[in-house]
C-alpha cells in the first residue's frame, strides 16, 4: 500500500478564533465545531484542513509545545486576479488580521501578500500577475 497525502493540520490555541479566520477565506465550517476539541473542511482536490486544540494534541502528546521563532507553516490561497488579492488583503487587515507584508508585485510573476493567522501561522494570497 502507498500512503497518500490527505490532510493538513494546524494546532490552535482558540478554536473559535481560528475557525472565524478562516470561514473569512470562504472554507466551509460548520458553526457547531467552534465548541469540539478537532475540527475538519474539504479542501478542492480532496484533502482536508484540520485544527485541532493544544489540549487535544497535549492529550496524545503531552510534551508538545508551540514553535518558537517565526511561523512553522505557510498556507497560501489563490485569488481571481491581482485585485483581489489586494481586496482580499485589505478586507482581512481591516476586520483586524494581523499583516505581514503588504500586497506586491512578486519577481515570478504574481501579486503576493501575506497575512498570519490567529496562531501566527503564515498565509499567502496569491494570483498571477498576467492572464
Amino acid at each position: 500500500m502507498t500512503a497518500r497525502f490527505n490532510a493538513i493540520g494546524l494546532v490552535v490555541a482558540d478554536l473559535a478564533t481560528s475557525l472565524a479566520f478562516y470561514r473569512r477565506l470562504g472554507l466551509d465550517i460548520p458553526a457547531e465545531a467552534d465548541a469540539q476539541p478537532h475540527a475538519e473542511a474539504a479542501l478542492p482536490g480532496g484533502a482536508r484542513l484540520m485544527w485541532d486544540t493544544v489540549e487535544t494534541v497535549r492529550s496524545f502528546d503531552p510534551e508538545w509545545t508551540p514553535p518558537s521563532g517565526s511561523h512553522q507553516v505557510a498556507l497560501a490561497f489563490a485569488c481571481d486576479s491581482p485585485a483581489d488579492v489586494d481586496k482580499t488583503y485589505q478586507d482581512l487587515v481591516g476586520a483586524g488580521v494581523r499583516g505581514k507584508k503588504e500586497p506586491w508585485d512578486a519577481p515570478w510573476g504574481q501579486r503576493y501578500a501575506t497575512v498570519l493567522d490567529p496562531d501566527g501561522n503564515s498565509l499567502d494570497l496569491f494570483a498571477p500577475l498576467t492572464s
